[in-house]
């Protein structure tokens, strides 16, 4: 069963730091990209912070020098360092990832990519 499991969110006073963890766990035989999302009361989810497999990030103009993405490879796991924290921060963090998996009905060398999501983890940031 494949997923992805966050951890590290939690109640901060504006300025603080957080740092958050997302590791995809199962039969995975790579993982292109992997993101960080978020979603505050009555808002859309928006794109935080996006790390390719080459390692190569983007970041929401909200989170540009407060905010950095990193990765693990060999752990499958992709990390969120967020400093200087601000209230609207404040949101659900979700973590997204491009997961390639075996394709057993097409041959045991056959691949399929798949996105998959975290459940979430709630940041909170009090003023």
């Amino acid at each position: 069963q494949v997923q992805l499991v966050e951890s590290g969110g939690g109640l901060e006073q504006a300025g603080g730091s957080l740092r958050l963890s997302c590791t995809a766990s199962g039969n995975i035989r790579s993982i292109n990209r992997m993101g960080w999302h978020r979603q505050a009361p009555e808002k859309q989810r928006e794109l935080v912070a996006v790390i390719t497999s080459g390692g190569g990030t983007n970041y929401a103009d909200s989170v540009k020098g407060r905010f950095t993405i990193s990765r693990d490879n060999a752990k499958n796991t992709v990390y969120l360092q967020m400093n200087s924290l601000k209230p609207e921060d404040t949101a659900v963090y979700y973590c997204n990832a491009d997961l390639v998996l075996p394709n057993p009905l097409y041959g045991p060398y056959s691949s399929r990519q798949g996105n998959y999501w975290g459940q979430g983890t709630q940041v909170t940031v009090s003023s």
